[in-house]
C-alpha cells in the first residue's frame, strides 16, 4: 500500500467509516483509607460485593463483546490502587459497568483519579506492513505488565507532509523491531476524550519496555510529542488478589 497522500480526507472527500469498532476504557481507582478502619468482617463482605459487580458485567451475550482485565497499581502510583481495562462495542456498556460499582457499598470508598476513553482503529502508518499485528481486534492482557499512558502530538506534526510523517514512522517502527517481547495496543481518542491516543504496551519484561522507550527517544518522531504522561505501570492480577492488597 502506498503512502496515504490525503489522510485528512479534505481533498478526496472520503466517506465516513461507520463500521463497528471496539471502545476501550482504562479506569483507575483509589481506595479511601477510611475503608481500612472498618471492621474486617464488613470489609470482607464489601469486597465480595464489589468483585461480583465487576465480574458480573461480562455475563452478557457474546455479541456484546464485553471484556475486562484487572490490574494492580499498589506501590507503583500514589494516586491509584488498581485499574480496570474494559472493552466494549457500545459506550453505554461502560456506564453500566460503573453503575454496578457505584451501587456497591465499597463503591462509596472509591474515587477515580483517571478515566480514559478511546477507540480502536487500524493505523495509517502500519497497516501496509504485512504481519504487523496492528489489526482491528485487540488481544488484551497477554502480558503480566501493562504500561498505559495518554499521548498527544504537536500541531506541527499534522502540518508535515504525508511522506514526511510516514518516513518518521517507518524509522519508529524499525527501531522498535528487535523488541519482540512488547506488544503495542494504540487506540484513538480524537473528540471523545482529552488526549489524542491511549498507548498501552503489554509485556512480560519491564526491562525490555524501558529499553524500547529509551531507544524511541532518539527517533525523529519523538520531536513531535507534546505530552505522554502520566505513565502507569500496571501489574495484571485477579480482582480477588487486588482487593486483598487494599486492606
Amino acid at each position: 500500500m502506498m503512502v496515504d497522500l490525503d489522510p485528512s480526507g479534505q481533498v478526496t472527500q472520503k466517506e465516513p467509516d461507520r463500521s463497528q469498532r471496539q471502545y476501550l476504557n482504562y479506569a483507575f481507582y483509589k481506595l479511601d483509607a477510611a475503608f481500612r478502619r472498618l471492621p474486617r468482617p464488613e470489609q470482607t463482605e464489601m469486597k465480595a460485593e464489589l468483585q461480583a459487580a465487576v465480574e458480573g458485567w461480562t455475563d452478557a451475550p457474546a455479541e456484546r463483546g464485553l471484556i475486562v482485565r484487572t490490574y494492580s497499581t499498589v506501590g507503583m502510583r500514589a494516586e491509584a490502587d488498581f485499574m480496570l481495562w474494559r472493552i466494549a462495542f457500545e459506550l453505554g456498556d461502560f456506564q453500566e459497568a460503573q453503575a454496578r460499582i457505584n451501587r456497591t457499598r465499597m463503591g462509596g470508598y472509591l474515587t477515580q483519579p483517571r478515566n480514559y476513553i478511546s477507540m480502536q482503529k487500524r493505523s495509517q502508518y502500519v497497516n501496509r506492513i504485512e504481519g504487523s499485528g496492528h489489526g482491528l481486534e485487540l488481544l488484551p492482557g497477554q502480558g503480566r505488565y501493562l504500561f498505559v499512558y495518554p499521548f498527544v502530538k504537536t500541531r506541527a506534526w499534522y502540518d508535515l507532509s504525508p511522506h514526511a510523517r510516514q518516513g518518521m514512522m517507518d524509522e519508529h517502527i524499525y527501531a522498535s523491531g528487535p523488541f519482540k517481547g512488547v506488544r503495542l495496543n494504540t487506540s484513538y481518542s480524537y473528540g471523545i476524550d482529552d488526549q489524542e491516543f491511549i498507548v498501552a504496551f503489554d509485556s512480560e519484561y519491564p526491562q525490555e519496555f524501558v529499553d524500547l522507550v529509551g531507544r524511541l527517544r532518539y527517533t525523529e518522531a519523538s520531536l513531535y510529542t507534546l505530552s505522554d504522561t502520566p505513565m502507569y505501570t500496571c501489574l495484571k492480577k485477579e480482582l480477588a488478589g487486588i482487593l486483598s492488597d487494599l486492606s
